[in-house]
């Protein structure tokens, strides 16, 4: 599904990634963690080709096509999602309407959303941080992705709306072979989705890479990210 190899990014003259490689296969959960500036939201907005990041090497495939030139509609069109980690608050349309302009399929809304009074109100203004995170999972679905990025969807949610957000990506977004890379750093998010590989990154470098990502998150809380540049987890 995604394949990217020895990929290097700037922004704003800084070097961010530094020779990343990755691959995610079709209807595959991948989670990056790494601590507050270590190159994850760099990597989403590159995936998504976003303007802010200059590539200065590597490549992008999407589905075997190489999209590194790719401008942001066409990648989008071509299935590839982002959730942002702080969805932005749009005055003069409700959720209702946006569903209506961009959805590419038919979204029945009571499946996803159990207070259906959120579709009358303006896009996500006066949301709490678990009404916008479902409102912004809604939005992704009505995409029809096929890869899907979530980008700190954790963030700001107690257990209870995690649990909830989780139950959605997990019993309604991810289907007929949806893939997900999962960005975080709180990591409690993964015992809901239970990733296939868990990826570390630190300073720009994904320094470790494993199908255990129980052990990973216990050393993590244990020792902190730096014990993972030691990696014993590859050899499992």
């Amino acid at each position: 599904m995604l394949k990217i190899n020895n990929l290097s990014v700037e922004t704003k003259g800084r070097k961010i990634l530094k020779g990343i490689n990755l691959e995610i296969k079709k209807g595959e959960i991948h989670a990056l963690l790494g601590p507050n500036a270590s190159g994850k939201t760099t990597l989403t907005g590159t995936i998504m080709g976003f303007a802010d990041y200059k590539v200065s090497g590597g490549e992008i495939f999407f589905q075997g096509e190489n999209i590194i030139n790719w401008p942001i509609e066409k990648r989008a069109k071509a299935g590839i999602a982002l959730a942002f980690q702080y969805p932005p608050a749009v005055k003069g349309i409700t959720l209702s309407q946006l569903l209506e302009k961009t959805s590419q399929r038919k979204v029945t809304v009571k499946e996803f959303i159990a207070d259906t009074k959120l579709l009358d109100r303006e896009v996500n203004v006066g949301f709490s941080g678990g009404e916008r995170k479902i409102s912004e999972m809604v939005q992704v679905m009505g995409l029809n992705p096929k890869l899907v990025i979530l980008d700190e969807i954790d963030a700001g949610l107690d257990l209870k709306n995690l649990a909830k957000v989780a139950d959605l990506v997990k019993n309604k977004l991810l289907l007929n072979g949806v893939s997900l890379l999962l960005i975080t750093h709180r990591g409690e998010i993964l015992r809901f989705l239970e990733p296939n590989v868990v990826h570390v990154m630190l300073k720009g470098k994904i320094i470790c890479s494993s199908h255990h990502w129980r052990k990973v998150w216990r050393t993590i809380n244990k020792f902190g990210y730096e014990k993972c540049k030691q990696c014993p987890f590859l050899a499992d």
